[in-house]
This record gives C-alpha cells, structure tokens and sequence, in this order.
C-alpha cells in the first residue's frame, strides 16, 4: 500500500494517526447470535511499512492468540511510524468452541484464497484476503501445536528466499525451519499477494505458556525495531538468541502402544541412540525404550500420557546450522 495512504478495511477508512477497530461480522451462529472479528489498526502520524499480527486461525491454538493480546495491552502494536494491524482471534468459531476447525469441519488454513460462495471457511479466507491483506506489507501468524504435541517456539519459511531468511534472523527466535508452502494456506496465500510472512509456531493447543509467550514477544519487539517501527517508550528487545536453522527433520513414531513417558523436552539436544522416552502397559508385561535415530534438536515433543502404534511422539531435526 502508500505508505501514508488512506487504509480501507470493509468500508472503513483510517487515516494517518488514527486508531479505530474494525468489526468482521461475515456470519453468525445458528443461534443467530452474531460472531464479531476485532480488526485492531494503528496509525501513525509518520509514513512507513504495514504490518499485520495475526493469530487463531486454528481456534485451539490459545498461545498465538494471547502473544496479540499482549502485544496490544502493552501497547506494542502504536508504532513510531507506519501502520500495525492486529487481529488476535482469525476464527472465531473454533475459538467459541475450542476446536481447530470451522463449524463446517473445514480447516481455515487449508482454504484459501476461498470463495465469496463458497462454504463458511472459504468466505472467511476470502474475505481477510480481499479485506485486509492488500493492505499489508508483512505479517507474522501465530500457531501452536495440535494434539498434545508441543512445539518448540521457531519460525518457519520457504528454503532459497533471502528477504525472509534476513527477516526470520531479525525476529530471531530459537528454531528457524525451512518448509515449503502448503497449498490452500494462509501463508501461500500471503506470498502470492507479495505479502512477506512469517509462521511463527510455539507450544500446543489449548494451553497457554509462559515461556513460549516471552519468545513471541520479544520476537515482536526486534522485529518492529528493525522496521524503526518500535514505540520508543517501549523497553528494548533482550539481547538475541543463537538460532538453530533446521534444514531437514523428521518424526520420530510410537512403536508400540501403550502409557507414554518422555525423558526430554521440546527444545532439547539429543545424541544418537540416547533413551528419549519409555512406552509401558499398565499391567508391568512390558518397557520399551524410545531411542533417538540421529543425534538433533526436538523440536516438537507429544505431551500425551496414552500414545499408540505409529503415533508421532518426537520431531526430531537431522540437518542444521547455525
């Protein structure tokens, strides 16, 4: 967009210096009862870039939704110059009912670019792209991890793309992935409209974490600086991280059924042929001892105390760099 044009976001205008939230209302519930979207925009006074902060787009996926939340109570999201859009809650829906899908058991973030007929996700996705997106200049969406399984916090873009590889080493967070774009995601939806996004994923669904907070956060406060978007009350970032740049991984699956006990952690070093985990029965029959293939970070670990034959209990890197 101009950098200090008039924005427009579903009829609404917001000049330079204004702030104003704008209401999403594409849908309700069969209750009739009406499912707002807060679209939440910042302005300043002083020409600059546009960027977008947005979480929920699984509606179980809590962490990214507080790390917004935080970014606006502490006032991160006034910039010194430029634009800030955020919207804390994309689906609604599932965050109504603590699910990852849509009402109409779609994913959202396997259906773009959508439909302005299409089903009610496709219409969601439509929208934000027709909406909100031509606006933006850069984003940075906030995922977590889905059935028990906890990510470590890490950024992931597409290999071979030197403008996001220097944006993923400004935002700086302890994993940095390489993964190739997913067809019908946000993210690949972004890229075709020449947005340049961030995945940011840490923790799991359903559940809030401190730590993996702080990392969002902080990640936030570097980024805006770079971009001299940082509100100049606002405390510095911290000093940075060592970045581990993940180019190839892999999962590490249950073997056996049975109560799962995990020896590490999301986020740990692990050398080959360490006892990572143990897979018992509840009857004292059997143990069975998980032992990493290749010596790499964990970068996802399944919290769950029951797994089964073939489940992913580890992501497990085998090729990295700092």
């Amino acid at each position: 967009m101009a950098i200090n044009s008039t924005l427009t976001i579903l009829g609404e205008e917001v000049l330079p210096g204004e702030s104003k939230t704008i209401t999403m209302e594409i849908a309700r519930l069969h209750t009739m009862t009406k499912l707002k979207i807060p679209i939440i925009v910042e302005r300043s006074k002083i020409p600059g870039p546009t960027i977008l902060f947005s979480a929920g787009l699984h509606g179980d996926e809590i962490n990214g939704i507080e790390i917004v939340r935080q970014t606006i109570v502490r006032k991160l999201n006034k910039p010194k110059r430029g634009t800030i859009i955020c919207i804390p809650v994309i689906n609604i829906f599932g965050f109504v009912n603590q699910s990852r899908e849509f009402p109409d058991g779609r994913d959202l973030n396997r259906v773009f670019p959508g439909s302005k007929k299409g089903s009610l996700a496709s219409r969601f996705a439509y929208y934000i792209l027709e909406e909100v997106i031509p606006n933006v200049d850069y984003c940075i969406d906030f995922h977590a991890g889905g059935a028990s399984r906890f990510n470590a916090p890490q950024i992931r873009i597409v290999p071979n793309n030197a403008e996001l590889k220097e944006l993923s080493d400004v935002f700086n967070a302890p994993f940095t992935l390489y993964s190739k774009h997913i067809p019908g995601s946000f993210r690949s939806a972004c890229d075709k409209m020449g947005v340049k996004m961030l995945l940011f994923e840490g923790g799991k669904s359903l559940d809030i974490n401190h730590d993996i907070t702080h990392e969002g956060i902080q990640g936030i406060k570097r980024f805006l600086q770079h971009f001299d978007m940082l509100n100049p009350h606002k405390k510095g970032p911290v000093a940075n991280n060592d970045t581990v740049y993940i180019d190839k991984s892999s999962w590490v699956r249950a073997r056996h059924s049975g109560l799962f006990q995990s020896k590490i952690k999301a986020g740990d070093f692990v050398h080959k042929g360490e006892v990572i985990a143990v897979i018992t029965d509840p009857f004292g029959k059997f143990e069975h001892k998980v032992k990493a293939p290749n010596g790499g970070y964990i970068i996802n670990a399944n919290d769950g105390a029951i797994v089964y034959q073939g489940d992913a209990i580890f992501h497990l890197s085998q090729s990295y760099q700092f």
